[in-house]
Parts: C-alpha cells; structure tokens; sequence
C-alpha cells in the first residue's frame, strides 16, 4: 500500500479486524478505559447458524468480572464441568476453585451479539460489511485499506480477523504447524426416527468411532458429528446430502436427517503465529492460533486473550503503560495458546481408533479416576489452571483469584470497570498515586489467607505482601509512575 499522500488524522486510537468473541470482547475492554475503538467486520449480517459453544469456568469468571453473566446465564445452559478431555466421560472433580464451577452451553451467536452490545453500549463503533485488505504502518499509527478502497487511520491495529486473517498475512507473520489431516462435519438437523434407535446405534459405532455422535438437542433437533471422507475447503459449506451420505457409510442408515438449522465442517489444522506482535498491529484469537475444536477451547482462547490485551493497548495508549507492558501479551498468552495446542493434538491422537491410541485412552481411563489427574486435566481444559511467570513468590502469584466473599458482596463485582485492585485485609497500605488506575478495599474479613493482593484488571495476581515500599515497586511494575509524580522513599 502506497499512503505516502494519505494524510487523514488518526481518528481512532485503535481499529479492530473482525467482530467475533474476541473481537467485541477487546472493543469492550479498551472503552472500559475511553479509548477511541472501531471495530471492522466483513460480513454484512451476524452468523445465523445456531452453533452451541461452551464457556469454560475462566470465561465465565471473566463475564461476572466485567458485569456481563447474567445477561449470558439467562441464554445459556448450565452443565457439569465433565467430559471435556478426549470426550472421556468422567464427573466433575469436587471443589473445583472457582464461584462458577460450571460449563455454559450457549449458542454463539448469542455470545457475540452479548459482546457486540455490551461494547455498542460502552461507545465502540462497529462497521460490518468492511473487510480489511491491506495496512501498512509507521511511527504514529496504522493505516488500513479497506476492499472498497476506503482508508482509515489509527494508533494501533488489532487483527481478530480469524484463521485466514487478512491481519497476519498482510503483516508477513508466519503460522507454522499442521495441516488438516482429518475433517469432520458438524451440524444441527432434525431426525426421523425414534430416539431409542439412535442412542443404540451411536452407542454401537461409539465403541469404534470416537468422532462420531448424535447428541439431542430438543425433541428432534440433534447435533451431528460424522467424520467426513477427506479434507475440502473449510470455506464451502457442507450440504445435507453430504451429512447423509457420511452417515449411511458409517452407521448404515441417515437417520431420516432433514431440516438443517446448520452445517459445517471442521479439521484438525493445529497452527500458532510465530508472533502477536509487529510494531503497532497485534493478533489475537483465531487469527493467532487455530487447533481442533475437541475441549471446546477455541472461542474461550480467543476470549481471555482479548482481556489480557485490552487494559495493556489501553495502558499504552492512556500513556501510562510500563515499558515493557504491552510485550508481556504476547510473553503471557503465546505459551497458552502452545498448551491448547499441545492438548487438543493429544487428545485428537485419543480419539484415533489405531490400537496405539486405543490403548492409551484405556490407560488414561484409568488414570482419571484418581481425583488428582481428573482435577489438572479440567483445571488445563478450562483455564482456571493457568500460571503467568511473575517472578519467584506464592503459588498463588501469576494465578486468577476466585470470585471471593468481600464485605461488599462478591470480589467480581468490583472489577466492572476494568481497573487494578489492592485487596488490603492489614487496613495499613494505600494505592497513593495510582488511584487513578487501581482501587482500593480495605477488608479485614475477606477470604484469604494471605495479608494482601494486587489485582491486575484481568484479575491475575500481581503482587503479594503487606510492606508498602514493595507493594510501590509493583504499582510501577504494571501501571507506570504514579500520577502525582511522588516516590516513596525507602
């Protein structure tokens, strides 16, 4: 792109590429901070598929963080947090650490226009039907062509644009991993014969077959997931004959499917940008890292992401960011992304019906029945597990804090604004200078066993103690020098 006579003002201090989960939910948490957002979607009209999508227990911590869980309670189905990994049907483990211990089955077009009007309400402008072609940046900001030809202008650009994301090939990132081997067709049809007939056939091919199911979602509603014959285009759609001729080779019958709600088909690609970051253009969600679907983890990466972005680009952008700040996104999140990935090859190996894997599921079976390797494998799956490397400290260091009982209600509830928070249970330290980005609560009851937390907005804890020159150290190692300009003294 030539914008040597493009000289328009900045007039966005971020443009955001694709208005899926993550998209919206990073558009929402930089307004949280009154930063200037445009969010750019090239489809005209939202999904109309009926997708269900799980929330794992993080994303949902992450919703009552930011005020948002009722409004996807009263659309979603809660379940038990079981049956996540390789599909091995085990129970929940008891006392899992978290208020919301929980899986939310929720269709996700309904995620996405929660997200959408939760940033809308916030002041985010979002433009549908602009897809993004080219950019090219410089020293002040981005500059993004559109495929009508229209350029725009920002400080910084955010590609959330998916696995074929114009963002990252513009940008020259590489994407290395593998390719589809496999491919899966997905959808949700009506059926035509008795239920009993299907649970006793899948139950059968079950016994063989670990990709393929009939799952009712209603009286004659199901999803489908049948293997297919070998690997297309993701970006055309299946058709229904397809989903009957699969199902008559594999289970000897097509069950009298009709009707679809939706189809589509999936492979088992597992890639991982080498880099989130190039100057001033970053990545997040599928645009950074794409793996099989199994777990469920997908949409929920995309998700935290965007709450580990959104309040660091709004720190850089509010002027008051660290240094170093806006790198550890990418120093926090990509080792995440490569465990996802990790995982979802591991449990794709699982489902192989060779007599290897075969054998190792059977093992794993069996492992899973102590409580102790039940509970890492859903803690991993659902992201309550992670650990961000802050240094030497506590276990609890690097790690979320649960949604714990304050004297004001609920620790979630006074995170809604997006800001830092020092939890002080001595009632004897003070944020000073940094009041403008970080609360405070003093609350001698609060359950922990520890005399006081730093918060950071992603409710990570940042800091531990009760000394309040190193508690300072800390307040400048996440949110810059104090607004006041004063330094304690030692």
């Amino acid at each position: 792109m030539d914008s040597s006579q493009f000289t328009a003002p900045l007039m966005f201090d971020v443009i955001i590429a694709g208005c899926g989960p993550t998209g919206a939910m990073l558009a929402a948490e930089l307004r949280l901070h009154d930063v200037r957002v445009l969010v750019l979607e090239k489809e005209t009209e939202p999904v109309s598929f009926v997708r269900i999508v799980g929330l794992h227990i993080r994303s949902i911590e992450l919703m009552a963080m930011r005020g948002l869980l009722e409004r996807m309670l009263e659309r979603g189905r809660r379940r038990p947090a079981a049956g996540f990994f390789a599909a091995i049907n085990k129970p929940a483990p008891a006392g899992l650490d978290s208020a919301h211990a929980y899986l939310l089955g929720i269709p996700q077009p309904v995620i996405v226009h929660l997200l959408e009007e939760h940033a809308i309400e916030l002041g985010a402008q979002v433009r549908r039907g602009c897809a993004v072609v080219d950019l090219e940046q410089d020293d002040e900001g981005v500059t993004v062509e559109l495929a009508d030809g229209e350029r725009l202008r920002s400080r910084y650009l955010v590609g959330c644009d998916g696995g074929r994301s114009a963002v990252r090939k513009r940008l020259g990132v590489g994407f290395p991993g593998e390719p589809s081997r496999t491919e899966t067709l997905m959808g949700e049809l009506e059926v035509g014969v008795p239920q009993e007939e299907i649970a006793a056939k899948v139950a059968e091919i079950a016994q063989t077959d670990r990709r393929f199911s009939l799952r009712p979602f209603g009286e004659r509603v199901y999803q489908v997931i049948v293997p297919a014959a070998g690997v297309s285009d993701r970006a055309v759609p299946p058709t229904l004959e397809d989903f009957r001729h699969r199902l008559r080779t594999i289970a000897g019958t097509d069950f009298g499917v009709h009707s679809p709600r939706w189809l589509s088909r999936f492979g088992d690609a597992t890639r991982l940008a080498e880099r989130y970051r190039v100057g001033r253009v970053l990545l997040a969600g599928d645009a950074a890292h794409i793996h099989p679907p199994i777990g469920g983890q997908g949409l929920n990466l995309g998700v935290q992401d965007a709450c580990n972005l959104g309040w660091k680009l709004a720190a850089q952008i509010r002027g008051w960011a660290p240094d170093t700040l806006l790198d550890t996104y990418q120093a926090e999140r990509h080792p995440v992304a490569e465990d996802v990935l990790d995982n979802t090859r591991a449990q794709m190996e699982l489902l192989s019906t060779e007599p290897g894997p075969q054998a190792v599921r059977r093992l794993l079976t069996e492992l899973m029945d102590f409580d102790e390797v039940n509970r890492y494998l859903i803690e991993k799956i659902t992201a309550i597990g992670i650990r961000y490397d802050f240094g030497a400290g506590p276990d609890l260091l690097g790690r979320r804090l649960p949604d714990i009982d304050v004297k004001q209600g609920h620790l979630y509830g006074l995170l809604h604004r997006g800001r830092g928070l020092l939890l002080d249970r001595t009632e004897r330290l003070t944020v000073g200078g940094w009041s403008d980005r970080v609360d405070y609560l003093a609350d001698p009851t609060a359950a922990l066993d520890v005399p006081c937390v730093l918060l950071r907005p992603d409710g990570h804890v940042a800091w531990i103690g009760d000394d309040q020159q190193d508690l300072d150290d800390q307040l400048s190692r996440w949110f810059g020098k104090p607004a006041d300009g004063t330094v304690r003294e030692r």
